[in-house]
């Protein structure tokens, strides 16, 4: 398959994006396009929104799986492409079109030229929510074809084309969502005295909030509590009876997040009492940390530098949340940054990553997947 065509692919999805386990056209695309393929040796389920694709090897010792996340955001598109998204309201910013294309483009690779081991391709829904790792690599399909080593990419805004960066180890950190719901006693603002304002009580929670990390967190640790959203009260001369915290936890550690959402609820049980009112607390979603497995992600570096002319760079740990993470918790492999040379950085409303990346990723995975089924 060539890059135009690949390109192609992109920009088609970058029309078609839908949130999590909503994504009834980007399932029907990719169909379409596996179905048009050889069937030989390639084997196809779907799995609610998601897709699982082997293609099969000629001598298997071992399967080696390969994950692309196929939702977008509700984001409203502020691109110059004339191919911008038809669904409005919604964007491929964060750049799930150019990770399903790169697995197209590696999986007919694979059917051009076979190999000795199985390569099983996980297109996965809801990746920014509510999370579709965890339940589709417990699925029946997903035991039947169990991978023995998985891997995934994500593209990298601030980093230029040919240019990839990962590390043995922690690479994204473990994230929450964060929902706090406040009620007291509406009124008159005219007669604060007979009210409990949660306007006040949302002011004061997020203040305090802020304290955690930087009291209650180990200095050499890190952690991120962001409150993104508040929403309280109806008109400007009555006090608000509601209010809504929306926000996210970020940590580099396990510990550390027990440890976060501990003092949370402390300090939201102290809110209920000094202002009088009731509260909730929704974690949403909750995704595990990234966690590379030392020696194949190493390999992999070394791999890759030795044996093409991309550059292979050792990055830091990063804040980013991604439930790929539930997937290296239960299979050994990585996960790695591909440079796209973006101004506009990942969930922004104009990101336009550079499609040269495309054929980048195609080449590098290409190159390692036929590597590792050398191996016994």
């Amino acid at each position: 398959m060539g890059k135009e065509h690949l390109i192609q692919i992109r920009r088609d999805l970058h029309r078609i994006p839908e949130i999590g386990f909503q994504e009834f056209k980007t399932q029907q695309y990719l169909l379409d396009l596996l179905n048009k393929l050889p069937q030989d040796r390639l084997e196809v389920r779907t799995w609610k929104t998601g897709i699982f694709a082997l293609v099969k090897g000629t001598n298997p010792k071992k399967t080696i799986g390969y994950r692309a996340d196929i939702d977008g955001l509700p984001i409203t598109e502020e691109t110059d492409y004339d191919f911008q998204s038809e669904h409005p309201g919604y964007m491929h910013a964060c750049g799930h079109d150019f990770h399903m294309t790169i697995a197209i483009g590696i999986l007919m690779h694979f059917i051009e030229n076979p190999i000795s081991d199985h390569v099983l391709f996980l297109f996965q829904p809801a990746e920014e929510g509510p999370g579709g790792a965890e339940p589709m690599l417990n699925s029946e399909i997903a035991q039947e074809w169990r991978p023995d080593i998985i891997t995934a990419l994500h593209i990298s805004p601030e980093l230029p084309v040919g240019t990839i960066a990962t590390k043995p180890g922690l690479l994204f950190a473990n994230t929450s969502e964060l929902f706090i719901d406040l009620k007291g006693k509406g009124g008159h603002a005219a007669y604060p005295h007979t009210t409990n304002d949660m306007v006040v009580a949302a002011c004061s929670l997020v203040t305090q909030l802020q304290s955690i990390v930087a009291r209650n967190v180990d200095p050499l640790d890190s952690a991120v509590i962001t409150i993104g959203k508040i929403t309280g009260g109806t008109v400007q001369n009555i006090i608000a009876e509601n209010a809504r915290l929306e926000g996210t936890i970020r940590t580099l550690s396990v510990e550390s997040m027990d440890r976060v959402k501990e003092r949370i609820e402390e300090i939201v049980k102290g809110i209920e009492i000094g202002y009088s009112c009731q509260a909730k607390i929704d974690y949403g979603s909750m995704y595990h940390q990234v966690f590379n497995d030392e020696a194949l992600t190493t390999e992999f570096m070394d791999y890759i530098s030795e044996n093409t002319s991309y550059h292979v760079n050792e990055c830091s740990e990063a804040m980013t949340g991604e439930d790929f993470g539930y997937m290296v918790d239960q299979v050994s492999g990585f996960m790695f940054w591909l440079g796209v040379n973006s101004s506009y950085g990942l969930h922004h409303a104009k990101l336009q990553p550079d499609e040269a990346a495309i054929e980048v990723a195609v080449n590098v995975m290409s190159k390692y997947i036929s590597f590792k089924a050398t191996q016994s």
